[in-house]
């Protein structure tokens, strides 16, 4: 994985712990802690294909966003469009599996 891809996908989710904040009763740490890896993979898998045509747009339009001084704000945009994907999709992973949000 290149290191921009890798940005769009796991600076979002940086800040959870290894559940990601997510429990249900009867499950012990390592166990949620590889369901919730799970779901992580596959919210990389769903957003990957997003997050290369980003890169690719911030490659080849890169001087043309420059001139208009647009660099920034659209790759920052993009960057939080990929990781509210990214981010939902763990969620709905995780409650799937039966996990709600620690309180």
């Amino acid at each position: 994985m290149n290191r921009l891809r890798a940005a769009f996908l796991l600076l979002p989710l940086a800040g959870c712990t290894a559940t990601g904040d997510w429990v249900k009763p009867g499950t012990d740490q390592a166990a949620a802690g590889r369901e919730y890896q799970d779901c992580r993979d596959l919210a990389d898998a769903a957003v990957r294909t997003e997050a290369d045509i980003d890169q690719d747009i911030l490659a080849t339009r890169q001087t043309d966003w420059q001139r208009a001084g647009v660099v920034r704000p659209q790759t920052r945009l993009m960057h939080e469009q990929t990781g509210d994907r990214a981010a939902a999709i763990v969620g709905s992973c995780t409650k799937a599996k039966g996990y709600r949000p620690a309180r």
